[in-house]
């Protein structure tokens, strides 16, 4: 497997972009460093898009200590459905649960939302500007850097708008220090601007699995994003009615054969789970966050367990973490009986067998940071090496499926090619149902029932890829669950919805404040509504 490494960002320019390590050394001043003078070789160009692969959102979804899980997780705890053994240092993880978040008193994590995203896309802007007209670079590298960089920036300004809505829309880079108070763009211009930018990368990059491009963005990736973006506008706050338009972009994943779900093997260990827990290179993926252990370490696997497990004397990292628990009031969404995914070592699990003195030892985890997260343990790392290189799975085929049924149905109607898509991810879970009896328990649905069993099933399938507080924020739903009925999900209107914490949702709370510190920064901003005398 050929990873995208690290070492291009160890050579940043001034402007945003990455200039060759020999380059590094020489006296011109670095403030005095000019794009051109960034983009007078090939190496620059690949550098500064090289450096987009680890720089904004897509960070977001790579930087998790063992405290705080990564930035992606945010939502979740604002959904209440999540709990962090640690929120009481990690105050965003408990001011979200007690929907108490204000500009001041989260300010942090919210500014290292918006000056990651904003870094990531002013390196982007650079790089599109630059790319052009980079020597020594044949035509069709120099428009895949181009379709890279443009997916970037769409990609960073999803994250952005998603979190914040209306947010200043900046597409060139900065090269003085005039207009550096950009005002907000309303959310329907700055997602326009998205589809445009997926879409004149999907025209470019490779048709290739993103497994067989050397886990760089392909055409695929770009699609999968495009169809998120497309389901994404056709809810709240846009309203754009855009389902046909995902249902053709996840269909064109779908009929181009080049990713497939996982198989299941002939073992619980051998699930399809599990490889997915243990496997990088699968056709599964669309879209990874990589991590190399002789440059990136992974520190997720600690996050993976109760913080009283470090005290056991068998691992290898002195702190645990059970730091993006599901709550029961999730879990619920699984019925244990039919659902592989909720079952021991498949997504979560309860208990850790272990053996020291010769002894083998089983241990239950408290009831109160109960589960952990076995999709993200790594076992050799844990027990053997104390290094994690497993990477973080962005988006999955699964998902792409999952869009398929839900845009498809809004579209045209409970088919039978949506109930065969959404059947295909629930019959992987579902090993004792047959295909047959799950495509007639689908099939007879009315619309609005069919939909809510996809949002379901991404709810069981997409728990650790962090789609819940975007899909609640899309649909403004929230789901409800009971303990005397595993695997039944009604859905209320989230506006006035209690949280497993006792707390009551308001419509400000759909999107994030801006934080107090960038208001200060930039007076041409104004506030969320619901935010502005916190």
């Amino acid at each position: 497997m050929n990873k995208i490494l690290i070492v291009g960002l160890m050579c940043m320019g001034v402007l945003g972009v990455s200039t060759s390590c020999n380059d590094f050394l020489e006296e011109s001043p670095k403030s005095e460093v000019s794009t051109e003078q960034n983009f007078s070789q090939a190496s620059h160009a690949k550098n500064a898009v090289n450096g987009l692969y680890r720089k904004g959102a897509p960070e977001f979804f790579g930087n998790s200590g063992v405290y705080m899980p990564n930035t992606s997780t945010h939502g979740g705890f604002l959904s209440g459905l999540f709990d962090n053994e640690y929120k009481g240092q990690e105050v965003i993880c408990d001011y979200s649960q007690k929907l108490s978040i204000t500009s001041k008193n989260i300010a942090g994590a919210l500014d290292g939302v918006w000056d990651g995203c904003y870094a990531a896309i002013s390196r982007a802007n650079t790089a599109i500007q630059g790319v052009p007209n980079t020597p020594n670079l044949s035509d069709t590298e120099r428009s895949v850097l181009l379709g890279e960089a443009k997916f970037f920036r769409a990609f960073n300004y999803f994250y952005l708008v998603k979190s914040f809505g209306d947010v200043p829309l900046i597409l060139e880079p900065y090269t003085s220090l005039e207009n550096l108070y950009v005002s907000r763009t309303s959310v329907s211009e700055v997602y326009n601007q998205i589809v445009k930018d997926l879409e004149e990368a999907i025209a470019v990059l490779p048709a290739v699995a993103f497994c067989d491009n050397a886990h760089r963005v392909s055409k695929y990736t770009a699609e999968t994003v495009l169809a998120d973006v497309y389901l994404q506008m056709s809810g709240y706050p846009v309203l754009a009615n855009n389902y046909a338009a995902a249902a053709t972009a996840a269909r064109d994943i779908i009929r181009s054969g080049k990713h497939a779900l996982i198989p299941n093997g002939d073992t619980a260990e051998n699930s399809a789970y599990n490889v997915i827990r243990t496997t990088d290179d699968s056709p599964e993926y669309m879209y990874s966050y990589e991590f190399e252990v002789s440059i990136s370490k992974s520190s997720r696997v600690q996050t993976a367990m109760p913080n009283v497990c470090s005290t056991w004397g068998v691992f290898k990292y002195n702190i645990t973490n059970s730091a993006y628990r599901p709550v029961k009031q999730y879990m619920n969404v699984y019925d244990p009986t039919k659902d592989l995914r909720a079952q021991e070592r498949q997504f979560f699990f309860t208990k850790y067998t272990y053996e020291k003195d010769g002894e083998k030892i089983t241990k239950d985890f408290p009831e109160a940071a109960s589960p952990g997260a076995w999709f993200w343990m790594d076992e050799d790392a844990m027990v053997n090496t104390g290094n994690s290189g497993k990477d973080n799975v962005i988006y999955r085929y699964a998902e792409v499926l999952l869009i398929a049924a839900e845009a498809i149905a809004q579209s045209e109607g409970v088919t039978a090619e949506a109930v065969g898509y959404l059947t295909d991810v629930r019959a992987r879970a579902y090993t004792t149902t047959s295909r047959e009896d799950i495509v007639k328990s689908l099939s007879g649905l009315s619309k609005d029932a069919f939909i809510q069993q996809v949002w379901i099933e991404r709810m069981r399938e997409l728990v650790y890829e962090y789609r819940i507080w975007s899909d609640i924020q899309r649909t403004r739903m929230y789901p409800i669950t009971s303990d005397s009925k595993p695997g039944e999900v009604t859905f209320v209107n989230v506006i006035g919805a209690t949280n497993p914490w006792g707390q009551k949702f308001q419509e400000k709370h759909l999107l994030w404040p801006i934080s107090d510190n960038e208001m200060q920064r930039n007076p041409s901003l104004v506030q969320n509504p619901g935010y502005e005398n916190d």
